[in-house]
């Protein structure tokens, strides 16, 4: 069996939760001595050097962007590539190529395609009417035309189910990577010995301003991750609290050492996420076993298995944080930590993917 990975910027992940799912589901086949051949497709433009293998993949290039309104194409041109080299099994990470999914059947190639589905993006606040309607109508490709189908919460599979009568596989995220780097690195100076922990992409729909609203002025140190300065609605942010006591506003943080080094000193966790499917940031936190308060939509409740603490509004998360006793804290992390053990480990990820691929 040859096997293709698509719609990643490559291998191994900087960028986001389809890299780290690639990086990990190459390790996976590395690691267990898998036999089927496997070719993880990047991008050329997004990556600084371009080696021809990382683990046990190979590694192939395409001239284009992987993201923004390049994605369509560059995920049109890594199928038919995976295709044209006589590889039989493809997997189609996120929906940006599916528009090309009904003329591959159309040819008549005899492999199999599994696309995950990611979030239900044409809902997400940042995307305008256009762009809406061309991932409304990829998602519908994807789902008329795939083999199979993986979405990473129960939720997106609900959706799926009720907007298309499918059905569809559930596999989450692993989580236990965040884990590896301990000691390695210190986190950045400078902050206090414990804090309140936020880290994400800075857009309304994860609700930072909820976030830095509710921890101004409460009294507990707030350090919040995220690329402020690539955006108006970033920025805006960083101008209003960037020079209030107790918040701590960084860059993004992407080497794994200083990652688990900010992690290991939270003292809780706020995941202010409202879509999106089950969230790589929110496992792989989990695992460090300190007490979430997230946004009470339906995706983290999945994720958290109703164990969390939930908020909608800077009031409501104030007031959970106000509220939180050293025992409650301590046995939330410890409901957090088990979810993660049983549910969020690449073992267990790995392990569901690959007997997908073989048998749809």
């Amino acid at each position: 069996m040859k096997l293709a990975l698509l719609g990643t910027v490559g291998v191994p992940g900087r960028y986001g939760g389809f890299e780290t799912l690639a990086e990990n589901l190459v390790r996976h086949h590395a690691r267990t001595g898998r036999q089927e051949t496997l070719s993880v497709w990047c991008s050329a433009k997004d990556n600084c050097e371009h080696p021809p293998r990382f683990e046990s993949a190979e590694l192939r290039y395409v001239r284009l962007h992987a993201n923004g309104v390049q994605s369509i194409l560059y995920d049109a041109v890594s199928l038919w590539q995976a295709i044209l080299s006589g590889h039989d099994r493809i997997l189609l990470l996120g929906v940006s190529g599916a528009l090309a999914l009904p003329l591959v059947r159309l040819v008549g190639w005899r492999g199999r395609i599994v696309t995950n589905i990611d979030g239900i993006e044409w809902k997400r606040e940042k995307w305008n009417w256009l762009a809406r309607l061309v991932l409304r109508a990829s998602e519908w490709a994807a789902l008329r035309f795939s083999h199979a189908v993986i979405a990473d919460n129960q939720t997106i599979a609900d959706h799926v189910r009720d907007t298309y009568g499918s059905d569809c596989h559930v596999i989450a995220y692993g989580g236990d990577h965040a884990l590896v780097h301990a000691g390695e690195t210190e986190a950045p100076a400078g902050l206090p010995e414990r804090y309140a922990l936020a880290l994400c992409r800075i857009e309304p729909e994860n609700n930072v301003h909820v976030i830095l609203e509710a921890l101004d002025g409460l009294g507990t140190p707030l350090v919040f991750v995220g690329n402020w300065d690539n955006s108006a609605y970033g920025r805006d942010l960083k101008a209003r609290y960037g020079d209030r006591p107790d918040l701590y506003l960084l860059a993004p943080v992407y080497e794994p050492g200083a990652l688990h080094g900010l992690r290991a000193r939270a003292s809780v966790y706020l995941h202010g996420h409202s879509a999106g499917g089950t969230n790589p940031s929110l496992v792989e936190m989990m695992h460090f076993g300190v007490p979430v308060l997230a946004h009470g939509c339906a995706f983290n409740r999945h994720s958290t298995e109703g164990k969390a603490r939930y908020f909608e509004t800077p009031r409501e998360l104030a007031a959970l944080m106000r509220g939180l006793t050293p025992d409650e804290a301590n046995r939330i992390g410890a409901e957090m930590r088990e979810i993660a053990r049983r549910r969020y480990t690449w073992d267990h990820v790995g392990e569901a993917y690959f007997a997908l691929l073989e048998t749809a």
